[in-house]
């Protein structure tokens, strides 16, 4: 993981532990620098990792403040950082319904390009507490994902491959809302016909490479969401 990144959760971690509240100042770039032991380079770019993440905003000449206007238990569509950063004081589980090697659909080979002749095919439900909160299915590059196994589909993905050293970069979103088929609604525990918001993203490398085609389908009793945008 890149330095920076990896201070960036810590100052996370550390924003969630002191429970800060909304407008609180954090200390300056000078104690941050010696508190994490890092340049200062690396301090704002991390700083700048929170921000565009709505976690903090930093006023010229003031100083750098916490941004927690989020209500609890809503899922961020705007950032991709995962259901288990979003929904911390909830148990996420997931059950991995389809795991394997298989030539990419067309769909995900117009995003992967024609070279692109694997990838592994994931589909999980994925739990808040007791309760289905979605269906995903998702196509990762086996190129850049080269190992994937039930145990790591079973818990966060994109942890694992952050893990590997990878950057993942930004994603695009496409956002639907649609009527359940009969298939998708035994899954999920809801009725054929019942709305649903279905999300088809595609994340990048910070290099810009596209590596994981996804589309999950939300359960919607148990899924609320939140927009945090800048100026």
């Amino acid at each position: 993981m890149l330095k920076y990144l990896e201070i960036a959760d810590k100052m996370e971690a550390w924003i969630i532990e002191k429970d800060l509240s909304q407008g609180e100042k954090l200390p300056k770039l000078a104690e941050l620098m010696e508190l994490y032991g890092v340049s200062k380079s690396t301090i704002v770019k991390a700083l700048e990792r929170l921000e565009n993440r709505g976690l903090i905003y930093q006023v010229q000449g003031s100083g750098v403040f916490v941004r927690r206007p989020k209500r609890a238990d809503y899922v961020n569509l705007i950032d991709n950082n995962g259901f288990t950063a979003d929904l911390p004081t909830h148990k996420m589980a997931s059950k991995v319904l389809t795991l394997r090697k298989i030539k990419p659909p067309k769909k995900v080979q117009a995003v992967f390009g024609p070279e692109q002749t694997e990838v592994y095919e994931i589909r999980r439900l994925r739990y808040i507490d007791a309760d289905v909160l979605c269906l995903e299915e998702s196509y990762f590059r086996t190129d850049i994902i080269m190992y994937l196994n039930e145990q790591i589909a079973q818990g966060s993905i994109f942890n694992y491959v952050r893990e590997l050293g990878i950057a993942i970069g930004f994603s695009d979103k496409y956002l639907t809302v649609k009527k359940l088929d009969q298939k998708t609604a035994d899954l999920l525990g809801v009725k054929a016909g019942d709305p649903a918001l279905t999300i088809n993203e595609i994340y990048y490398l910070t290099s810009g490479e596209p590596f994981d085609y996804s589309t999950t389908t939300y359960h919607y009793e148990n899924s609320k969401f939140f927009i945090q945008s800048n100026a």
